[in-house]
């Protein structure tokens, strides 16, 4: 019989792509997650809060922040993750 796959850690309330935030967590994101916002699969979320209900997107812009990052902008509605199949 084969050992049953690694078992993935549990899904963060508040999760961010950011390494110098504190809400970043590399054991769950080398884990590919995905995240429905209001229905829709979003694939660039910077950054998410299920329990308050928003996600942080990049404006698609060329406008940097004062660290030289993408400015985000936060949005608020229903956030679902979930760990992709594959």
């Amino acid at each position: 019989m084969s050992e049953p796959a690694a078992a993935k850690p549990a899904l963060p309330d508040h999760l961010s792509t950011d390494p110098r935030s504190p809400h970043f967590n590399a054991e769950v994101l080398q884990h590919g997650i995905g995240i429905r916002f209001n229905g829709v699969e979003k694939t660039n979320v910077e950054e998410y809060c299920i329990s308050e209900g928003w996600a942080r997107l990049p404006t698609g812009g060329k406008s940097k922040d004062r660290y030289g990052n993408p400015m985000t902008v936060k949005v608020s509605g229903k956030v679902e993750v979930f760990y992709r199949e594959g």
